[in-house]
């Protein structure tokens, strides 16, 4: 693959975020992290964890559906060789969400054993709910709370200020705005937040972004690729080539016949980020070293 392009997007309410995140830090019990499991480093944002300091913590590998269940395993066994609670969700079939209260009281097991021991009861844990924008926070808690509780969009910046859910009588979340941080020192996650949507599109070249994103899927997910859009012969082609033929077998041609390469690169980002193409996952643990 080609040399990475530097992507940054830092918008001025993002810095309001960590604010607030500080501000209501010592309000909750737990911090609910959610990371998209098809780039769970990627999307782990070392702001939150500066932020968080010693704070109990639970990793969510949201949007796990769309991420490939063999590597999704991989994230999950280095998370807990690290002693760090993870557990995959799935917000649009639901898979995972209804174990997440359990999991709270298992992260949470001194502070109840606490509160027993004092005589407390009926007192609703707060749980801290953030991540990078896109991630599926909002999606997270309105399934949580089984009806539309906050305002969700598949794009990234739509929460913009705190909400409190009372999800039920055992948890209170406060669903905090997506953030990023200022500069991405490795370009190759500013790529990846791109390839998901965390980074909005009219920061980038969307048609450089989806060749990029054609080139490592003909890489390690050539089958999905070739199967969606009907290619063959795409070994070792680079990603301006392969743009040109979704593009012409998408019927996406510019008066002439040439391919409207900018539609293509439209559909294919769009089609990636819905898990149309595959279950596919950009980084391994090995990222890590």
């Amino acid at each position: 693959m080609s040399d990475v392009p530097s992507i940054q997007w830092f918008p001025g309410h993002m810095a309001k975020t960590r604010r607030l995140m500080k501000e209501n830090l010592p309000l909750v019990d737990l911090v609910a992290e959610l990371r998209d499991a098809r780039v769970p480093y990627s999307s782990s944002n070392p702001e939150i964890e500066k932020l968080i300091g010693k704070k109990p913590r639970l990793i969510l590998l949201n949007k796990s559906d769309m991420a490939d269940p063999a590597v999704t395993r991989q994230w999950v066994q280095h998370y807990k060789a690290q002693g760090i609670p993870v557990m995959e969700t799935d917000c649009r079939s639901g898979r995972g969400v209804k174990e997440f209260p359990q999991m709270v009281e298992k992260v949470l097991a001194e502070l109840f054993a606490r509160r027993r021991a004092k005589g407390i009861k009926g007192k609703p844990v707060a749980v801290m709910v953030v991540g990078v924008p896109n991630v599926g926070k909002s999606s997270f808690i309105n399934r949580m709370a089984g009806s539309k509780r906050t305002g969700v969009a598949d794009r990234p910046g739509v929460t913009r200020g705190k909400q409190w859910v009372k999800v039920n009588q055992e948890v209170d979340m406060l669903d905090m705005p997506g953030v990023l941080w200022p500069k991405f020192d490795d370009p190759a996650v500013g790529e990846k937040l791109a390839f998901t949507g965390a980074v909005k599109d009219n920061v980038v070249d969307m048609e450089l972004l989806a060749c990029r994103l054609l080139e490592f899927l003909n890489g390690d997910y050539r089958e999905s690729l070739c199967a969606r859009y009907k290619l063959e012969d795409t070994e070792g082609k680079p990603g301006h080539e392969l743009l040109e033929l979704v593009g012409r077998r998408r019927g996406m041609l510019l008066p002439g016949g040439a391919a409207d390469t900018e539609r293509a690169a439209v559909a294919v980002l769009d089609e990636f980020r819905e898990g149309r193409i595959g279950r596919i996952t950009l980084e391994t643990p090995e990222v890590l070293g």
